[in-house]
């Protein structure tokens, strides 16, 4: 099973202890990022290893391999030298790796680290993609058997997410690192065990610390994804959009499962393309997959069957392997139907005359869910050709969000649902109606819930609206996937020990 190490970027010695001595219990080796140190704490870093404890990697990354050393070559070998030099019997106190990249051809360095057990990482960087061919260049770093080859590029496209992993199964005897720098390739940190990878480079998120676009917080691997758990059996789930940055279902999924202690992990994966995603989640045996934003109606054309609700919706948010391929569900209808219901004490919306807000996915499970329920409804969106195709088959009113569609409102104002991503955490803290003056007697859903009170559900609290955010819904409908998930009902009782933080 793969390792996790702690890439140490702290301008001294001192404050890399500390947060080595902060991290210790949640990781197996750290790597000395020395280009990040001081020039001269670099005069320090020969004791470093036996100060820290544990098995430590000597790195020294230039800046055009995505670091911060900018002397020359004859200056870097040099300061590799000193790290290794004076080489200890007790190997513990000597670095374990040392990272030379591919083209550094200093074979006197190579030939005194393998003297005295420091292991070579042979590493090749590219910030800028992944144009090479890399079951090649795997093959052209092989020189010698016990070295790591650690292939390291920024990943554009879930397309080249799918090149890296195709290149591991061909070298699955050689001791390698394979990671996609960048947002799109995380799943690279979490799966690399997967990817065929002995380490995942991780980061000291909460010191604010990091040494490569897209590295995960140590404690968050080890202890949310229990990436040191993950097997050849471990069951894999995944949550598939873009960009999935404030997306709640991998923490509660991980949360549930570490409590059951099931061998199962559910992992973010960022996609440019929900074709190449199904490719990659083929590839990696997902058993399951929790549709994002903006593929609820890109993936029904890849779905072998759906559910009714699915058909009569036009949307899926959650697929699960059947004997055909994928069965396509939507858990967002009756998780959202459950917890509004729950809210206003009522078994139907007979008579009530709601506005919903947006016209994207979620408008349109809300709007189903309200016709089903027996609601009548004003759909409000900025581009109005949207609402439109939303409200026709339920023969409900529509408007462009402008001051005409606000007038409106005082028709549809017994509830007002809020569907877009305005106000989510990390966005501008946007209020999608503020032209709109609450009087106080609306009931207000938002369904955003990260964070718990947006702009909007705030300014409708102070009015004296009855609000409610849209974590309930989310619980509901997470609970629902659960079951297609693993087969099973959800355990009740693990609620009360999981919260959105």
């Amino acid at each position: 099973m793969a390792k996790i190490c702690l890439c140490l970027t702290a301008p001294t010695i001192e404050k890399n202890l500390d947060t080595l001595k902060k991290y210790r219990g949640s990781i197996d080796l750290a790597e000395l990022r020395v280009d990040f140190l001081a020039a001269d704490e670099r005069l320090r870093i020969r004791h470093f290893p036996k100060l820290a404890g544990l098995p430590v990697i000597l790195t020294i990354r230039r800046d055009i391999d995505g670091g911060k050393f900018t002397g020359g070559e004859g200056s870097r070998i040099k300061l590799l030298a000193q790290g290794l030099a004076y080489a200890e019997a007790d190997t513990r106190n000597n670095f374990a790796y040392v990272d030379i990249e591919d083209d550094l051809d200093v074979p006197s360095l190579e030939e005194a680290a393998r003297t005295f057990g420091t292991r070579i990482i042979r590493s090749y960087h590219n910030i800028n993609g992944t144009d090479i061919n890399i079951s090649a260049k795997i093959k052209s770093m092989q020189r010698v058997e016990n070295d790591i080859i650690k292939i390291a590029v920024t990943a554009k496209s879930t397309a080249e997410v799918l090149k890296v992993y195709r290149a591991s199964r061909s070298f699955q005897k050689q001791d390698k690192i394979l990671v996609c720098m960048g947002h799109l390739g995380v799943c690279t940190r979490i799966l690399a065990e997967r990817f065929g990878s002995v380490f995942s480079y991780s980061s000291a998120l909460s010191e604010n610390e990091t040494a490569a676009a897209g590295q995960i917080d140590a404690r968050e691997l080890a202890d949310l994804y229990r990436m040191k758990k993950i097997g050849k059996n471990t069951k894999i789930f995944a949550v598939a959009g873009f960009p999935l940055e404030t997306s709640y279902s991998p923490a509660f999924f991980n949360k549930v499962f570490g409590l059951e202690d099931a061998d199962a992990v559910c992992v973010p994966f960022p996609t440019d393309s929900i074709t190449n995603f199904l490719e990659l989640a083929k590839a990696l045996k997902i058993q399951g997959i929790s549709v994002a934003a903006p593929y609820k109606e890109a993936v029904l054309p890849h779905l072998a069957r759906m559910s009714a609700v699915v058909q009569s919706i036009g949307a899926c948010n959650t697929m699960s392997l059947c004997t055909e391929g994928w069965f396509g569900e939507n858990t967002d209808a009756p998780g959202f139907s459950d917890s509004i219901l729950g809210f206003l004490g009522k078994k139907k919306l007979r008579w009530k005359k709601i506005t919903i807000i947006g016209a994207g996915g979620a408008a349109k499970t809300v709007a189903a869910e309200v016709h089903r329920l027996g609601g009548k409804c004003l759909i409000l969106n900025r581009t109005a050709h949207k609402a439109r195709s939303i409200a026709l088959p339920y023969n409900f009113q529509w408007e462009g969000l402008d001051n005409r569609g606000i007038d409106l409102m005082g028709r549809y104002s017994d509830m007002i649902i809020q569907t877009t991503p305005a106000g989510t955490q990390g966005s501008d803290a946007v209020d999608p109606l503020e032209a709109y003056t609450f009087t106080g007697r609306e009931d207000v859903v938002d369904l955003v819930f990260n964070p718990t009170v947006t702009p909007f559900l705030k300014r409708a609290h102070e009015a004296g609206c009855r609000t409610i955010n849209g974590y309930d819904m989310f619980i509901h409908q997470a609970c629902l996937q659960y079951a297609l998930f693993m087969g099973r009902e959800f355990p009740r009782p693990l609620l009360s020990r999981i919260n959105p933080g």
